[in-house]
């Protein structure tokens, strides 16, 4: 990055500048310094995606999510620019995707009826559902569970975007929000934020185990299905079923729980 730099200053000399200025200058030098980044989040993301899907339209709404991301990154927070940024870029096209509402018909709805499934397996039980209790719920087979998983598995956008609202309706909070913290929330608001991220932390580490590791891997890592398959030594539709089933799981746990909160 140095030979872009005005003046032969340090990337953590521009940020800090940036903070104060919002100069358009500086903030350009780190669009053209991180655009490669939007490309690779891209890419990552376009290997799972259906062919209606272009890799294109998937770098164009990332690079909203870039812009996000520079605008709002803190500097004196001890997390990397990149860490930050590939979080943002990765919502922000998994919003543009809800928006365009890509998933057929028919996929959505076998995606709903697993998540309420889960809901209601676990409302029932306090605990985290079984592949064989869900698919008993469903009235199917853990086979015919498993292929369905399968179908799904590409399109369940569960992300760190994910919106929550405060109890007056007055305040959105994102699942990634509220990791970040503002110290200009109100005190309710703030102590709603940490237990939301006390939630979502508890609910992860109460999959099973290899759905956890799944997660980890695929949003954390960086790690493709198929690559994750070859670090697990199973296939790849097993991943993608783990995979699903993880999401599902995850995303009816935190609506039941956000019943209790709101």
């Amino acid at each position: 990055m140095s030979d872009i730099l005005e003046g032969q200053k340090t990337e953590e000399e521009l940020w800090q500048e940036y903070k104060k200025t919002k100069s358009q200058k500086i903030r350009d030098i780190f669009v053209r310094q991180y655009m490669p980044l939007v490309k690779y989040v891209a890419g990552r993301l376009a290997v799972n995606m259906p062919a209606s899907v272009e890799y294109d339209d998937l770098v164009g709404f990332g690079q909203f999510g870039l812009l996000d991301a520079i605008t709002k990154f803190d500097p004196d927070k001890n997390v990397k620019f990149k860490t930050y940024a590939v979080t943002r870029i990765r919502g922000s096209i998994y919003d543009e995707l809800r928006q365009l509402d890509w998933v057929p018909r028919s996929i959505r709805q076998k995606s709903k009826e697993i998540e309420t499934a889960v809901m209601e397996v676990e409302s029932r039980l306090g605990r985290q559902a079984t592949d064989v209790e869900v698919a008993t719920e469903l009235g199917v087979s853990e086979s015919e569970y498993h292929q369905t998983l399968l179908k799904v598995s590409g399109t369940s956008l569960l992300s760190l975007n994910d919106t929550w609202f405060s109890s007056d309706g007055s305040d959105s909070l994102s699942i990634e929000d509220s990791i970040e913290g503002n110290p200009s929330l109100n005190p309710d608001v703030v102590v709603e934020r940490e237990e939301i991220r006390r939630i979502i932390t508890k609910s992860i580490h109460e999959l099973p185990e290899k759905e956890k590791l799944v997660l980890i891997l695929y949003y954390h890592e960086d790690l493709t299905l198929k690559e994750i398959g070859a670090v697990l030594e199973v296939s790849e539709s097993r991943i993608s079923q783990l995979h699903a089933s993880a999401k599902d799981k995850l995303r009816a746990k935190l609506t039941n729980v956000r019943k209790g909160i709101l």
